[in-house]
């Protein structure tokens, strides 16, 4: 039998009365964060029993509208790339990156 290593990553949200995010912080142990501060967290999980995704979508109450643009700009990006990295379909990745250029570009982000 092979030698197994659990790896845990933990987030923790600070909710305010109207259970709003007012912090959100992540430890990865493994990757040497502890506690490190964050604005916003998305998180897909796929289920393959129900051939779903789930996620997981949170920001704090204090995160800059500019800033949010900018992270989700940045996750489409990353994920044209994890895609290509998954499927290794070119035609499809190249697509996404338009996309993201697009994106930029009516978002005025790329100056």
């Amino acid at each position: 039998m092979a030698n197994t290593h659990t790896s845990k990553i933990e987030l923790n949200v600070e909710l305010d009365d109207n259970r709003i995010p007012e912090k959100l912080s992540w430890t990865a142990q493994d990757g040497g964060i502890t506690n490190e501060e964050a604005k916003a967290v998305m998180l897909s999980v796929w289920d393959s029993k129900n051939q779903e995704s789930l996620r997981i979508d949170l920001w704090t109450k204090d995160m800059p509208v500019d800033e949010m643009k900018l992270f989700f700009h940045q996750t489409l990006v990353s994920m044209s790339d994890t895609f290509n990295r998954a499927t290794q379909d070119e035609k499809m990745t190249a697509t996404m990156k338009d996309f993201c250029d697009y994106f930029a570009e009516k978002l005025e982000l790329k100056k």
